[in-house]
């Protein structure tokens, strides 16, 4: 599971950690943003991204290190808070609340028998009968748990969203989820990235689209400086660290 969350970091970093910096000697044109380059505007982008205190990251990436497709829909926070789920190549899914030091969790049976597959089917069916629908909860500052707390701090997120130089390309302007948007196109050797960033109200980025042979993928990034949704769930809970521990 913990592998899951990981690869979602991976992504958000190697689709938007690039995005900084102005290319030399580049046109700027009219149009929104006029007189700015797209090296310029995506430093827009990314103070603007990196100032927020929340944001909702939803989409899907390849990483084979995580052994496949990584889908998400994650709220998240600067105070660490998160709400959301995640999946791996669409086998299943996994409900995760962060609130304050715990972290809860709940998988249905597709994504617990995907995660299974290299154990016996005993084990599988007894994971299944423990866990399935269920939820559960560790301590996020438990050595097992740090790399998901991570993942659902905004501020570990984009930790490292600056001081990068980029030569991203103006092009032109649309829209995304009904959002008036202007393209850039980022170049990578190989890879290519296209980002869409707001041209009313503040410049959040909102899109990525990244072409890499390695981890294409394509993600949004909405619900900027919006409340979290992250309460503890009600009812039951299988408390992993006293019953495992």
């Amino acid at each position: 599971m913990r592998r899951t969350a990981l690869a979602a970091l991976c992504i958000a970093a190697t689709a938007t950690f690039s995005l900084t910096g102005c290319l030399p000697g580049e046109d700027k044109a009219d149009g929104p943003f006029p007189g700015l380059s797209g090296g310029e505007i995506a430093d827009k982008a990314v103070k603007a991204t990196s100032d927020a205190d929340s944001l909702r990251m939803k989409g899907e990436i390849q990483d084979d290190s995580a052994g496949g497709t990584v889908q998400m829909d994650m709220a998240m926070n600067k105070k660490g808070d998160c709400a959301g789920t995640l999946s791996m190549n669409g086998e299943g899914e996994a409900e995760l609340i962060k609130v304050g030091d715990t972290i809860y969790m709940k998988y249905d049976e597709a994504f617990l028998r995907a995660q299974s597959k290299d154990a016996s089917k005993e084990e599988a069916d007894m994971a299944v009968e423990w866990l399935a629908d269920k939820w559960t909860k560790t301590s996020a500052t438990a050595e097992d748990s740090k790399d998901i707390a991570g993942f659902c701090d905004l501020d570990t997120v984009l930790a490292d969203f600056e001081d990068v130089n980029s030569d991203a390309k103006r092009g032109k302007t649309t829209e995304t989820d009904g959002a008036p948007a202007i393209t850039l196109q980022e170049r990578d050797g190989k890879d290519r990235y296209t980002l869409y960033v707001a041209t009313e109200g503040k410049p959040y980025l909102l899109r990525v689209v990244s072409k890499s042979g390695d981890e294409p993928g394509d993600l949004t990034f909405t619900d900027y400086d919006k409340p979290v949704p992250a309460k503890a769930p009600k009812g039951k809970v299988i408390d992993l660290d006293e019953d495992f521990g």
